[in-house]
């Protein structure tokens, strides 16, 4: 009597899946309006879940022990983009409103197929959910492949056409200035942890992992607020220090600022150079400036540490006064002696104190700091060998 009963049950069930499909889909109409301001080809699609559904529950009450149904026969009907066009919230909205469409029809059923729809709903939804979560995780596999493809060309200089639209299609927050930031990359690397802080820090970051390095690029992001009450921005070494935790043990190394993210190779090749040298920096702060190492970086042959230091130190003082270009060759070679400068030059030592105040206005370094002192006579000497028919005044 039950197997008969069953079968009178699907047999009914067959009868009216047409039925049903049509009243869902006028329920998705009346009740959803994102449903109703869908093109017609995505509403044509979303009704073939539906109806696929219906269908599929048919199937499935007729071979409970039948499991492969729930995604294949459902979420097959639907086309790719439909997953990119419809939320996860909107498709559980539209297996509701199935399933209420579905109860309300068969209300006067039997037991068993009310506590088949509600087992079969319970199914679908989780069915829904782990599509959803696939898409997901094939996307975030996908972005992180195409992100570490940006770092790369950032860090190589190699770039095409196409790089501002994978910048783009990470979703990158970024304007204006930016910098690249290199360090050692920790055992567990916790890469949501570093754009949550860059979130907090109104900074957006591109981060790639390049065998033990890691490495950050840093852009300061849209500040929240009006124009009038938002916060300045943090200069980037105040934003490296708040992301310093997420980096290994070992030396942090911030590159330049520089315009745009398409000028940032220029940014990550000095703090690359940094990293490789900074080790010879007893008491290098973390992080710390790739400018801070100029004079290891040249040591090591890096031509930008080079011209950096003969645009930026060597040439002002050259073109700006010879007197303070001696001054400062003078100080520096009497190891940083007022007194002995000023007896070599015959002026007083206030005068020698003047004159290395105008050089830190020029330069904007300090021959009176120690590591400030090694960066400048590091400038003259380079400079000096850069220009060996020069006459050099001390």
């Amino acid at each position: 009597m039950a197997a008969k009963t069953k079968q009178q049950t699907l047999a009914w069930l067959r009868t009216i899946s047409g039925e049903l499909a049509t009243a869902t889909l006028k329920r998705l109409d009346d009740t959803l309006p994102w449903y109703g301001d869908m093109p017609p080809g995505r509403r044509s699609a979303v009704g073939l879940v539906a109806q696929a559904g219906i269908t599929s529950f048919i199937s499935w009450f007729d071979d409970p022990k039948s499991t492969p149904w729930i995604a294949a026969d459902v979420f097959g009907a639907a086309p790719r983009e439909l997953l990119r066009s419809v939320s996860l919230t909107q498709t559980l909205q539209l297996i509701r409103i199935t399933v209420e469409v579905v109860e309300q029809r068969i209300k006067d059923g039997d037991e068993s197929l009310r506590e088949a729809i509600l087992l079969y709903s319970r199914e679908i939804a989780f069915a829904a959910a782990d599509v959803y979560a696939r898409a997901a995780e094939a996307r975030g596999l996908w972005d992180a492949r195409l992100e570490a493809l940006v770092v790369d060309s950032i860090l190589s200089g190699e770039y095409d056409n196409e790089l501002p639209s994978r910048i783009a299609a990470l979703g990158w927050n970024g304007h204006g200035e930016v910098c690249v930031l290199v360090g050692t990359a920790p055992r567990m690397l916790d890469v949501d942890q570093l754009r949550r802080t860059a979130r907090h820090l109104d900074a957006d970051v591109l981060i790639g992992v390049q065998g033990s390095r890691l490495v950050l690029v840093i852009g300061r992001a849209e500040p929240q607020g009006t124009a009038d009450d938002a916060p300045q921005a943090l200069p980037f070494i105040e934003i490296a220090k708040q992301l310093e935790p997420g980096f290994g043990p070992g030396h942090l190394v911030l590159g330049h600022e520089v315009p745009t993210l398409v000028d940032a190779a220029k940014s990550a090749k000095a703090a690359l150079a940094g990293f490789a040298v900074a080790r010879s920096w007893r008491n290098a702060p973390r992080p710390t400036l790739a400018d801070d190492l100029l004079p290891e970086r040249a040591f090591a042959g890096d031509p930008l540490a080079r011209s950096t230091l003969i645009n930026r130190i060597y040439k002002p003082l050259q073109a700006h006064s010879t007197e303070l270009l001696a001054t400062l060759w003078c100080y520096l070679d009497n190891g940083r002696s007022l007194e002995a400068t000023a007896r070599e030059l015959f002026v007083h030592p206030n005068t020698v104190r003047y004159r290395l105040k105008r050089i830190s206005e020029v330069i904007g370094w300090d021959a009176t700091g120690a590591r400030e002192a090694l960066i400048l006579q590091s400038a003259l000497i380079i400079g000096s060998i850069a220009e060996p028919d020069a006459a050099r005044k001390r």
